[in-house]
């Protein structure tokens, strides 16, 4: 069947279906009317990219997987639902030749390339499915709800809690006002659990160099044992398409790929990019925490190549028609919380390694753990609220990923409550200006402590411009909003 003649089928096949949903109610909106599953490429099959794919594979075809590490595009090829898809180190190879013949993909690399890769899809007719957070850079959310709207494709970012009808519940509860006027947010992380601060950067040069002082006459076997492990890991690594958009750098063992990149700036967002896609998703749709006006931040110390061990960020959002002007605070690493005064107020006395704290004037909205999966009103009691459940096909994560098969078989990329325009962009512009506070808070304490508040960061949201550029001292601040992609990638 042929790539129009498949679009036909599905537009034909979503008006049935879609009928058949409104009727129904919670059944599935993927009869077995269609005769035919959706066309599915994995790119990015290790990590959370393993279930992502597996995910993806209970409900449709995958015809193509890529990764750039053989040895786990390999593993994954030889799943059973696996075995009749084609192996690619370079996405890009997938979609000349596959792309007319998808219809959803899932994105599930390191944050820099999370831009690229879905932008390429999307401009193809895909839809996509695209790991948390969205991108690396605020330009590249934008421009991403930007291209979705254009093309009209159907998105989904892959934060999964927002398919917990827990966290649905709470977004009813605090929309409704049950808190009355708020006053301030907090989130705190037990985040970075990889590799962050300053000093880590190695290459071969730089280890030769070491290897020399500390033994000169081993140095030459040390040197080549190193080299050797080097090559052999390059032989089944990508590297190239590893690095991808990013600035060229020295494959370096356990220190990027694979878990380890998140800490990096070139690759990552640290623990504000990883955690905070899943736990503001409830403060952010219910209490419009969008478009903030001014970022700053303390951290432990940073070399604006990797990113500190721990943070605090104050991001102030302006007064809307539904709320007053609160601001947001956010903290990161095991112990490093709001003070136990902003607790003891609301009774909460053994307070959770993560977790969520909204305050209004009558009550508080207390959630201890990373996706608002469970939480507690205090000083108020709960109201009757209305709210959509997520059809059941086994977890959240599950859900997440089924809500993109009935959005595209319906023809509503607004059934996907993480679609990039309505959620999933505009809270990865909102997270992501806070690491432009911690960019420009690169002095920490002594001993690796909390340093104090560095540069504030004033923003226009509409414009992307920060406002104060000129009068701050800390260099290339602005490079983190808008990334350049190298010869071979297409960004605008």
């Amino acid at each position: 069947m042929t790539r129009t003649n498949r679009r036909k089928f599905i537009q034909n096949a979503s008006v049935v279906s879609a009928g058949y949903f409104v009727a129904a109610g919670s059944r599935s909106a993927l009869s077995q009317a269609a005769n035919e599953k959706l066309n599915v490429a994995c790119i990015g099959v290790g990590g959370k990219g393993g279930s992502d794919s597996s995910n993806a594979a209970k409900f449709g075809n995958v015809v193509a997987i890529c990764d750039v590490d053989r040895n786990t595009l390999d593993g994954k090829g030889d799943s059973p639902a696996f075995k009749g898809a084609e192996k690619f180190t370079d996405y890009r190879e997938l979609f000349a030749k596959y792309g007319k013949k998808i219809d959803i993909v899932t994105v599930s690399t390191p944050d820099h390339m999370h831009g690229p890769v879905t932008l390429e899809a999307m401009r193809l007719g895909i839809g996509c499915y695209t790991q948390k957070p969205l991108t690396r850079t605020i330009y590249e959310a934008r421009l991403l709800a930007k291209v979705a709207a254009e093309t009209g494709v159907c998105t989904q970012m892959g934060n999964q809690g927002t398919a917990l009808d827990s966290s649905r519940e709470a977004i009813a509860q605090l929309k409704s006002g049950v808190l009355g006027p708020l006053k301030e947010v907090y989130a705190w992380s037990n985040r970075p659990v990889w590799a962050q601060g300053p000093g880590r950067r190695m290459d071969i040069a730089k280890f030769s160099a070491d290897a020399k002082k500390e033994d000169a006459a081993e140095a030459p076997k040390i040197i080549e044992a190193k080299q050797k492990e080097i090559a052999r890991t390059l032989e089944r690594l990508d590297w190239k398409s590893w690095i991808g958009v990013a600035p060229d750098r020295e494959y370096w063992p356990g220190l990027y790929h694979s878990f380890q990149f998140r800490g990096w700036w070139d690759f990552g967002t640290g623990a504000l990019g990883d955690m905070a896609c899943h736990q503001l998703t409830v403060p952010f749709a219910s209490c419009g925490l969008r478009d903030p006006i001014s970022v700053v931040a303390k951290t432990s110390g940073h070399d604006f190549d990797s990113f500190p061990a721990s943070s605090v960020i104050k991001f102030e959002f302006p007064e809307t028609k539904e709320r007053p002007a609160i601001p947001f605070w956010w903290y990161d690493r095991k112990g490093n919380k709001p003070p136990a005064a902003v607790f003891e107020k609301w009774g909460i006395n053994k307070v959770a390694d993560s977790g969520v704290l909204i305050i209004g004037e009558k009550g508080a909205f207390y959630s201890s753990d990373d996706y608002c999966g469970k939480y507690e009103l205090k000083g108020v009691d709960k109201v009757t609220v209305d709210f959509e459940k997520a059809e059941n096909k086994g977890d959240n994560d599950t859900n997440n990923m089924y809500e993109l098969f009935r959005a595209k078989m319906s023809g509503d990329p607004k059934i996907c409550k993480s679609n990039f325009i309505d959620r999933a962009g505009p809270l990865t512009e909102t997270i992501l200006l806070g690491n432009l506070a911690v960019w420009a808070a690169s002095k920490g304490g002594a001993n690796g402590e909390m340093g104090e508040w560095g540069e504030k960061v004033e923003w226009d949201a509409k414009n992307l411009v920060v406002t104060n550029l000129a009068s701050l001292k800390t260099p290339r601040v602005a490079d983190l909003i808008k990334p350049k992609y190298r010869e071979g990638y297409r960004l605008d």
